[in-house]
Parts: structure tokens; C-alpha cells; sequence
């Protein structure tokens, strides 16, 4: 190891899945626990990983070793949909998707014109997303670029792994939210050549969704997509049923709202579409068909009643799926809690989702969804080093609880059914402690 490389040495319990499966059933026998093992990172990847026994030819001299013994070290948390524009309005009372919209949100967006005001709140977001043990997020800005090159400068600084976009919108909104087909064209494909592949960034085609763009404007997102096959789709599908419905009178010539997108050359690999709550059964083949990936965000679709995802039908139909926070129509940054209410949503729907497969959701499935499976989402030596210390004991009932954990799944599930942002003791992003806990 050269010595002049930027080496960080973290030796406590951790805990991934190894492998990608492609049943449920498959995962625990992907678990992968070190009681005692060490990560070593060298300019931001895994250069090795194992057991502390086995880590004492590879640890290099005079380099301090980071060590956690009581918490636990899982790869870092993926959010696969979220809105950094809607920090400001999370837990906004009582409307639904549309109205929501037109009361709450389209007012916040208008704000974000300003450059200074959108650097302000994209620092308080990465912020957010560190203090949760998100490491990668795939993110909607608004239709300002000024809000885009903001939220990458901001995560550029901790060199943080995003995924993000402008939107494209240019009817049923405000004047001021609105573009028009070429400035949206013009405007997104002045962002990717500026951003995506710089540093970790990456860039996302964002139309809100299909209500909100033309079919001129659709046209012009999926000319962008021809021209930068390795650029991102992200847009919501199928969250309500009066969306559906609207959809539907809009573009009566597709067959379904997937369609529409589909129809436009939308759909792929790295289209990542956003609740999916109410597909019909050709929308579920050509997700399937097209490798398309779902956003599953529970906390959002109970708050904003829009429905119950059927999570085991993504496994049933080989969809890829991550879970997403959708702050600010989700009502919590953190994961963990994402996670307990996915666990609720599959209860009244008579399934159950085991602490292990929440785990693959939030990281390696997460990643498989964002098609960046090959860079993240578990501890496999060459992926980049992003990975979260966990307190499983951060509260007097947590701690309680743990005391009768019976199994380490257990000790999960219960972390994940009462876990907050109490429980990140530190997160680090490639390789580097980008938040410690001080309290």
C-alpha cells in the first residue's frame, strides 16, 4: 500500500449481504457477519476485508485504527427517491397527491430560483441525508437548474455519491415552475455535460411526472436519453388514482401510464420510477422487460394515502425495487424508519418483510435498482467505501430490547422497528467520516 494513498482502517462488527438473489427466500444465506473483522479503504474502495485475525499481514504501520466494538457496521443506506426542494415542507396537513401538490409544494418550489436560498437548503439536506446513514440518494431539484448545480456542489465537497436532476415540467404548474420543451432539452443536456461523471454525480432526466410535461416535452426527455444512454430517467408512476385517472385523459392513445413513458423511450435500465402503488399487469411485464426499477416509499404513500405497494410481487415479477424516503411527501429522512413503516404496509397486505430482506432493500437492492450494484451496496473488495456505524442501543427501550435479542436478525429487526437517527453513531462516505454523533 502506497503510503501517500489515503488509507482508513475500521475494525468492529459488520454486517451485508454478499450477493444479489432473486428470491427473498435466498437472502439469509447472502448474510455476511464479522463479529470482529476490519475494513481497510484506500482512496475511497475497499482494498480489503475480513476477519481482524486474518486483516494482521495487510494492516499498514502508523495508521490509527477507527474501532467501533459495541456498534454495528452495515453498508451505507440507499435512497432511491427523494426530493431535496421539499425539505422545508415535510408533514404538511391534509391533502392528497394533487392538491398537495398545488397547496404545498409548487409554493416551495418557486423559492428555489434563488441560487443562494437552494445552496442553503441543499447543505441542510446533505446534512440531513449523513445524520441518517444515507450515503446515496437519487433526488429531484426543481425545474431551476441554479437548484441543481447547487445540491451537487454541495455533495461534491464530501465527495457523496447522488444521482439528481432538474425537473421538466411545462404545463398544469405555476408560471414560474414552468420551462418549455427546448429550454428543458437545453437546459438538461447543459447539466450532464457539466455534472454527470463528474467526481461520483451523476446525472437524471426528471420529468415530474407525465401530467405536468406535453407529449413534446416527453419527446424531447426521451431525445436526451438516445443521446446519453448512461444518464438516468426518474419520474413518479402510478402513485394515485385520480393521477392515474388524469393520466389516462391526457395521452388516451397509450395503453396504460407506463405506457406513456414506455411510448417515449423512457423506460430502461436506468429509469427509475417512483411508488408504483397501483401498476396494472402489462405495466408489471414491461417493467420487467425493460429493466426498469420501482421506488418503494412507504412512509409517503400512508401519509398521502395514496395506497399499499405490493412489495412481493417485485420478487414474483423480477422488478428491480429500492426503497425511497420521498421527503417531503415521506415524513422522514432516515431509512431505519422507512423501513418499519414497508413493514406495516406488507402486514395489512397479509406478508411479512424479515429484517434481512429490509437490509437488501436498503443497500445492495438499492443499489441493484440504481443498475450501480457493481460500486455499492455491500463490503466486496473494489466497491467504494460508503458504510454506516450503528447504535443498536441508543435509547433506555432499545437497549432493553436488545438485551432479549434472541438472534442477530432479531437484533435487526428491532433496530429497524424502533431505530431513528438516534441510532447513526457516524457515517462514512468513500472512506472518510463525513458525521459523527456528538452527543
Amino acid at each position: 500500500m502506497s503510503s501517500s494513498a489515503q488509507t482508513t482502517i475500521v475494525r468492529g462488527r459488520f454486517l451485508d449481504i454478499q450477493s444479489l438473489v432473486k428470491q427473498a427466500q435466498q437472502i439469509p444465506d447472502q448474510v455476511r457477519y464479522l463479529e470482529d473483522g476490519v475494513l481497510i479503504s484506500e482512496n475511497g474502495k475497499i482494498k480489503w476485508f475480513g476477519t481482524w485475525q486474518d486483516a494482521q499481514p495487510h494492516l499498514p504501520e502508523n495508521i490509527e485504527i477507527q474501532h467501533y466494538p459495541e456498534q454495528l457496521i452495515v453498508p451505507g443506506f440507499i435512497d432511491t427517491h427523494i426530493h431535496y426542494p421539499q425539505t422545508e415542507m415535510v408533514g404538511a396537513y391534509g391533502e392528497q397527491l394533487l392538491s398537495w401538490l398545488n397547496t404545498y409544494t409548487f409554493p416551495t418550489e418557486l423559492q428555489f430560483k434563488d441560487p443562494a436560498y437552494a445552496q442553503n437548503i441543499a447543505h441542510f439536506f446533505v446534512q440531513e441525508l449523513l445524520k441518517n446513514g444515507t450515503t446515496t440518494a437519487l433526488v429531484f431539484c426543481t425545474v431551476h437548474p441554479e437548484s441543481v448545480d447547487a445540491l451537487f456542489e454541495a455533495a461534491e465537497r464530501i465527495q457523496m455519491r447522488l444521482i439528481a436532476g432538474k425537473v421538466l415540467m411545462d404545463r398544469h404548474a405555476p408560471d414560474g415552475l414552468c420551462d418549455t420543451p427546448q429550454s428543458a432539452y437545453d437546459d438538461s443536456k447543459n447539466l450532464i455535460e457539466k455534472w454527470h461523471g463528474k467526481g461520483r454525480a451523476l446525472y437524471a432526466i426528471t420529468p415530474r411526472f407525465a401530467p405536468t410535461s406535453t407529449p413534446e416535452q416527453l419527446e424531447k426527455a426521451g431525445q436526451l436519453k438516445q443521446e446519453y444512454p448512461d444518464v438516468y430517467v426518474h419520474t413518479h408512476l402510478s402513485e394515485n388514482k385520480d393521477e392515474i385517472a388524469w393520466v389516462k385523459s391526457l395521452y388516451p392513445e397509450q395503453k396504460s401510464y407506463l405506457d406513456v413513458y414506455h411510448h417515449y423511450g423512457l423506460t430502461g435500465q436506468r429509469s427509475v420510477f417512483a411508488h408504483c402503488v397501483h401498476l396494472e399487469q402489462d405495466e408489471w411485464q414491461c417493467m420487467h422487460q425493460t429493466d426498469s426499477a420501482i421506488a418503494f416509499c412507504p412512509t409517503s404513500n400512508l401519509f398521502l394515502g395514496s395506497g399499499l405497494f405490493p412489495l412481493k410481487k417485485t420478487w414474483e415479477q423480477g422488478v428491480k425495487v429500492g426503497l425511497g424516503t420521498d421527503i417531503g411527501g415521506g415524513t422522514s429522512f432516515n431509512l431505519l424508519q422507512t423501513v418499519s413503516e414497508a413493514y406495516k404496509v406488507q402486514q395489512l397486505q397479509g406478508d411479512k418483510l424479515s429484517a434481512y430482506e429490509a437490509l437488501y432493500h436498503a443497500t445492495i437492492g438499492g443499489a441493484k435498482a440504481l443498475d450501480l450494484q457493481d460500486q455499492l451496496g455491500n463490503f466486496n473488495v473494489g466497491k467504494e467505501a460508503d458504510f454506516v456505524v450503528l447504535n443498536l442501543k441508543a435509547t433506555a427501550l432499545q437497549s432493553l430490547r436488545q438485551s432479549r435479542a434472541k438472534s442477530l436478525d432479531d437484533a435487526l429487526f428491532a433496530l429497524f422497528t424502533m431505530g431513528d437517527d438516534r441510532n447513526i453513531e457516524a457515517t462514512y462516505i468513500y472512506g472518510q467520516c463525513a458525521y459523527q454523533k456528538t452527543e
